[in-house]
């Protein structure tokens, strides 16, 4: 189980790290929004990993054969080191080639909260929160756990899916067709 979880767990997060490093100098040029976008459709690109990994398990390990809560465990620690490999290399982008992010983005969000019409006072409002914000990012812990949030439940649901479609606990006889 464990080459199995590492191999698929690196190879979803080295997708993250390089379509992460890939993306983000050019996050002023495509826009916060669209960030996210291509962020998060990523994420669900590399997540797919965990169903390979359960398939290849059931497969070649579990004589096609695996239990939901098998196929759970192993799409869950697949989750959590592509999770890792991501928080690793935002803390690294962040910390030494992008400073300067929070800042990018906050204003990014006062001039978005201004087009809509926002007042003056959930303009006041929005800064405040943005150099919270910022005041959080800096710590690189409290950086590490925030940021371990945006994929995970990405992971969660495509590990509960997979681990539901690739159950296959062979229970079935083999004269029924």
């Amino acid at each position: 189980m464990k080459k199995t979880v590492l191999t698929f767990g690196l190879i979803s997060g080295a997708m993250m790290i390089v379509m992460m490093a890939a993306t983000m100098p050019f996050a002023d040029k495509i826009g916060f929004d669209r960030m996210l976008i291509i962020g998060y459709t990523t994420m669900v690109a590399a997540f797919l990993m965990v169903f390979f990994g359960i398939r290849s398990y059931r497969e070649n390990i579990g004589e096609g054969k695996i239990s939901f809560g098998k196929a759970f465990a192993i799409g869950i620690l697949i989750t959590l080191i592509t999770c890792v490999c991501y928080v690793a290399a935002w803390e690294v982008i962040y910390f030494k080639f992008m400073p300067d992010f929070a800042e990018k983005y906050g204003q990014h969000l006062v001039e978005k909260a201004k087009a809509a019409g926002a007042t003056q006072q959930a303009i006041e409002s929005k800064l405040q929160e943005m150099r919270q914000l910022k005041e959080r990012l800096d710590n690189p812990f409290i950086n590490a756990a925030m940021t371990f949030t945006e994929p995970f439940p990405v992971g969660l649901v495509i590990t509960l899916i997979s681990s539901f479609i690739l159950r296959k606990t062979g229970k079935k006889r083999d004269d029924q067709n």
